[in-house]
């Protein structure tokens, strides 16, 4: 199901969707700046914001996040300039929507798609990054622990790694007759006895591109203890949201609970016939129901 926008002509990939004191925000990828939305209900319309955070000098802002910690908000996202593809930063600002500024640089090297949690045991830092050195190499989840919000320990914990075919982005990618894999836009959230990671997997271009997830049975609240598995059903691929009759590319996304349930707010295209045709951003936000029970996710389409 397509989420309604009060303007027709944006788009909203990597959508995540953050409650305050109950109203809605949404922030997405964009080229000059972290985007954001809002909406008085989850499945209102939603009111573009503009820009509500930029770095002079960078441009492409990808995957942001955002936490409420001690009362102010920390927004996260990479971007890029001319020698620095895509580096995480962080930014502060009193309000969800910003302005967020003391932009911070997180990570000197290629690191997207963060998500920030607190538990009981401090802020830890989700993201993606690349490993070149391993069968499979590519794009895989990590994990850092935060010494504040500002400051990643360095941990760089390798927790979600590509395992299948169904996860290569891009065949013989550097030429020298290896495929490239990815995993990426991580996404943690605990419910009952469970601690579960969702990702996306695969190339936003392909059939395969897919959300998937890993899931441990644990109340550890130090995530870097917790032993995470991928979900397969025995060793295959399967996915909790993938290509179906009307979309594709159904990807990066977070996770919300609203009125007891708990719901995905993705991104997608709908299906047309692009042959022959350059590539144009075509992702929307869209939202599905998650069934979250002992150890496993299932996705239904609204």
């Amino acid at each position: 199901m397509k989420l309604e926008f009060d303007v027709k002509d944006k788009r909203q990939p990597d959508p995540f969707v953050f409650e305050d004191h109950g109203k809605f925000y949404m922030y997405v990828t964009a080229f000059e700046g972290v985007e954001a939305y809002s909406a008085e209900d989850l499945f209102g319309k939603w009111t573009f914001e503009g820009i509500v955070c930029s770095v002079e000098g960078w441009k492409n802002y990808w995957a942001p996040c955002i936490i409420r910690y001690k009362e102010q908000y920390y927004l996260y996202f990479s971007c890029e300039k001319k020698g620095c593809p895509e580096w995480l930063h962080v930014a502060v600002a009193d309000t969800p929507l910003g302005p967020f500024t003391n932009a911070t640089l997180l990570y000197d090297r290629f690191t997207i798609d963060a998500h920030v949690v607190e538990t009981e045991a401090g802020l830890f830092l989700w993201y993606a990054e690349d490993n070149v050195d391993c069968e499979r190499m590519g794009t895989r989840v990590f994990l850092d622990r935060l010494i504040d919000p500002f400051t990643p320990a360095g941990l760089r914990k390798e927790v979600v790694l590509p395992s299948m075919d169904e996860e290569i982005y891009r065949k013989n990618r550097l030429g020298d007759g290896r495929n490239w894999y990815t995993i990426e836009g991580p996404f943690w959230f605990k419910e009952g006895d469970w601690q579960y990671l969702m990702y996306s997997g695969g190339c936003y271009q392909n059939d395969t591109y897919h959300i998937g997830y890993a899931a441990a049975k644990s109340n550890e609240e130090d995530l870097t203890l917790v032993d995470f598995k991928k979900f397969t059903r025995g060793g295959e691929f399967a996915p909790v949201l993938c290509k179906n009759e009307q979309e594709e590319g159904t990807g990066h996304h977070s996770v919300i609970r609203y009125k007891g349930d708990y719901y995905a707010v993705y991104h997608g295209r709908d299906i047309e016939n692009t042959a022959g045709k350059d590539y144009v951003e075509r992702r929307t936000a869209r939202i599905c129901r998650l069934t979250v029970n002992d150890g496993e996710i299932i996705a239904e389409r609204l």
